[in-house]
């Protein structure tokens, strides 16, 4: 038999075992396709035909919460801001799963703080989907302010550099760190101290907490140096 027709004969079984592969497993592949077409459909008319109508729903029944949290009335914007309007503990429970259903975890994280219940805000501020530029060094920094309002120094430290290693916001993140550095201080840490206030003189030099840096650098090389 000549080369080229062993090569043909080859290219043959070659052409029919694909196609005796695609006979075979025809209806897997076609029914994968469906599946997969099913759940693409499915979350669209989901976001469309339910959630989107919810959240707008929703927008609306968390506004009278918002304006008495604006008044610093904490209790009422979660529970009762009056007049039968939801609170943002009832928003979150109502439009579970919605965009302001999630904002309303961090108002909630935010309102339990300012009242002094820091185990509580702690729930809500984790469970609170923070994205963009600036509220996930707000939520982490929160979550490092209420550690360190419990004692839990080391969890408050860890949520600080967090804060100050997510984003770059010019006044949040110097803010931050220079709370991880007091804390780093407080606890006789003085090359993690050192560290962060080196960070804020050198990308934050003029943010309000790089003014007067300086004084914290060279408190803490003066004990570095007496240690």
């Amino acid at each position: 038999m000549s080369i080229k027709n062993q090569q043909n004969q080859f290219e043959g079984q070659g052409g029919t075992e694909q196609q005796s592969f695609l006979e075979k497993y025809q209806n897997i592949i076609v029914g994968v396709v469906v599946g997969i077409l099913v759940i693409v459909i499915g979350v669209l008319a989901y976001q469309n035909l339910y959630l989107k109508p919810r959240n707008t729903e929703a927008i609306n029944a968390i506004y009278a919460a918002e304006q008495q949290f604006e008044k610093d009335s904490f209790e009422n914007a979660l529970l009762s801001p009056g007049a039968g309007n939801m609170g943002f503990l009832d928003i979150i429970d109502e439009y579970s799963g919605t965009p302001t259903a999630n904002l309303a975890k961090y108002y909630a994280g935010v309102s339990y703080m300012k009242l002094g219940k820091f185990e509580v805000a702690i729930s809500y501020l984790e469970e609170f989907a923070a994205d963009g530029n600036i509220t996930p060094i707000t939520k982490y920094g929160l979550l490092g302010d209420a550690y360190s309002e419990l004692g839990d120094f080391a969890k408050a430290k860890s949520f600080y550099k967090k804060a100050g290693n997510t984003g770059d916001n010019t006044y949040l993140t110097p803010y931050y760190l220079k709370k991880l550095g007091m804390l780093h201080e407080r606890d006789q840490e003085y090359k993690e101290a050192l560290a962060a206030y080196k960070e804020i003189k050198e990308k934050y030099p003029e943010s309000p907490d790089g003014y007067g840096i300086e004084k914290y650098i060279s408190n803490i090389e003066f004990k570095d140096s007496v240690n």
